[in-house]
C-alpha cells in the first residue's frame, strides 16, 4: 500500500488545488484553449469547473494530465 502512494503523483492533492493552481498560472482563457471544455470557456469559475470535473472523468483526466505537465512551472 505504501508503494502505491509513492507512485501516484497526485496523492494528497485535491481537485480544487489543481484547478486553482492551473487558473492562477494559465487563466481561464488559456485553459479553454489547452483543454476544450465549456467550464473553462463559457462563464468560467472555479466552483462551476469543480462541479463539472467531479462528474466527468475524461475531463478530469485531461485537467490532471495538464497539471502534471505544468507542475514544475508553478514554482518558477
Amino acid at each position: 500500500m505504501e508503494n502505491l502512494k509513492l507512485k501516484d503523483p497526485l496523492h494528497g492533492i485535491t481537485l480544487q488545488t489543481i484547478v486553482e493552481q492551473l487558473v492562477a498560472h494559465y487563466r481561464f482563457d488559456t485553459l479553454g484553449e489547452l483543454i476544450k471544455i465549456k467550464c473553462f470557456t463559457d462563464n468560467p469559475s472555479v466552483k462551476s469547473s469543480l462541479t463539472f470535473l467531479r462528474k466527468t472523468d475524461w475531463a478530469r483526466k485531461q485537467v490532471e494530465d495538464l497539471y502534471l505537465k505544468s507542475v514544475n512551472k508553478f514554482t518558477k
